[in-house]
């Protein structure tokens, strides 16, 4: 029988953020070619965000499959629901009109909301308590990656002028990497955690010193509100200004600076660039042995600055201020809100609350980037003149985030699941 080794499983799961990730920024990439093609208006631009893999329908899958994994097993969700990302992507790749791009962005969002459930939580359980920063960091290098490769994709496309097949084809690749890690999922066992904590939640149901747990545990047990306000502090609040950078910055490059999208892409594919070493040497290499407080504190301060550059007036803006950001950005988005986010989201729970915490938490923040990325190009306009308005409220985001992930870091690193479940719900 085979058995995978714990590096194996966090590999083949964290390809979902690389393909959760790709999706959103082949989306970005070519958010301008499928505006011509299908000449579509500002707010169709917003919906299309909204209801992306970005936003809302990522939000609706994992509040969903969150609770499906605690009750069923990580499993279920974790090895089927990539077929429904594949269904969802070859509607984009063979789009000819906007209800088929629109479907297609609610299927490959509602799948890859509901794997980042399952296969976050089945990164952090399967990681071993001194190097879980360093595991959890792997689905974090994915995140980066994806884009990464996407946006190279994509200028090269752009090099060779081949326009919206350029932009489909980068959408293929992900149809690709999709199907191989759907068969390399179907070799990998379930949570030994999972079915650990389900036999002894049977056993004392069945004694009577335990009832079933419920989903609304999550709101009324005091130890899970203090975690789950804790996420949407951190995640939530930051993720409204990630999301605006990860579906718009082309376009703001474009629009603000008239930069070319060509060079708009590559500058984006510098910030995921920055954001793989990012999470190798600050995040997966330091925050099992230092100060998780002071790294977050410090890189979260640098997402700040990062949005900060583009609140200049539009005069200011261009190629060397664009680079800046770029990299500022791509230091937090690899070891910053959302790497801490998903170690914390596993941490912080036990395991028959842990995939729907972490899915309730996901939900809140896409759900309400939905609504943001709606407003995102009305407030900027076609011509820019709102950049700077919209760039304020985003470090005001930033700043918020910062400030509650510094005050309520908790203290949980070299610490197994079981010594912090039993330090925040006792024995």
């Amino acid at each position: 029988m085979f058995r995978p080794s714990t590096w194996t499983k966090t590999i083949v799961a964290s390809m979902t953020s690389y393909i959760d990730a790709g999706s959103i920024v082949a989306g970005a990439a070519g958010l301008v070619l499928w505006a011509d093609f299908l000449g579509m208006e500002n707010w169709q631009m917003g919906l299309l965000g909204a209801c992306s893999s970005n936003a809302l329908s990522a939000a609706v899958g994992a509040l969903i499959g969150g609770r499906i994994c605690d009750l069923y097993g990580r499993k279920i969700v974790y090895t089927y629901d990539l077929l429904f990302y594949i269904l969802g992507m070859l509607l984009i790749v063979f789009g000819v009109n906007y209800p088929m791009l629109l479907i297609g962005y609610i299927i490959v969002g509602l799948s890859v909301g509901a794997d980042v459930a399952a296969s976050w939580t089945l990164i952090a359980e399967n990681a071993p308590a001194e190097n879980r920063a360093r595991h959890c960091g792997t689905a974090q290098l994915m995140w980066a990656l994806g884009p990464a490769v996407v946006l190279l994709l994509s200028a090269l496309m752009n090099w060779f002028d081949l326009g919206l097949l350029g932009n489909r084809l980068v959408f293929g690749h992900l149809v690709i990497i999709a199907f191989i890690t759907w068969i390399l999922r179907l070799q990998m066992p379930e949570s030994e955690e999972w079915i650990a904590n389900k036999q002894k939640e049977k056993e004392l149901v069945v004694s009577g010193v335990w009832q079933k747990t419920s989903y609304w545990d999550l709101f009324t047990n005091p130890a899970n509100l203090r975690g789950i306000l804790l996420l949407i502090g951190v995640y939530m609040i930051w993720n409204l200004a990630a999301g605006t950078g990860g579906f718009f910055l082309p376009y703001i490059y474009k629009t603000a600076g008239g930069i070319s999208t060509t060079a708009s892409q590559a500058l984006s594919a510098l910030l995921f660039v920055t954001s793989c070493f990012a999470t190798l040497f600050i995040f997966m290499t330091l925050a099992d042995k230092y100060s998780r407080r002071l790294i977050y504190c410090v890189i979260a301060c640098l997402y700040i600055a990062a949005w900060g550059l583009l609140m200049l007036p539009k005069e200011y803006l261009g190629l060397s201020v664009f680079a800046v950001s770029s990299i500022l950005m791509g230091i937090n988005n690899g070891s910053g809100q959302q790497a801490f986010y998903q170690m914390w989201g596993a941490e912080m729970f036990p395991a028959r609350y842990r995939a729907a915490a972490q899915g309730f938490s996901f939900f809140s923040a896409r759900f309400a980037l939905s609504i943001w990325s709606y407003l995102v190009p009305i407030i900027i306009g076609s011509n820019a003149k709102g950049m700077p308005i919209a760039a304020v409220i985003l470090v005001i985001f930033a700043t918020i985030s910062m400030l509650i992930g510094t005050i309520f870091c908790p203290n949980t690193a070299g610490k197994t699941l079981e010594q912090i479940e039993a330090e925040r719900y006792g024995s």
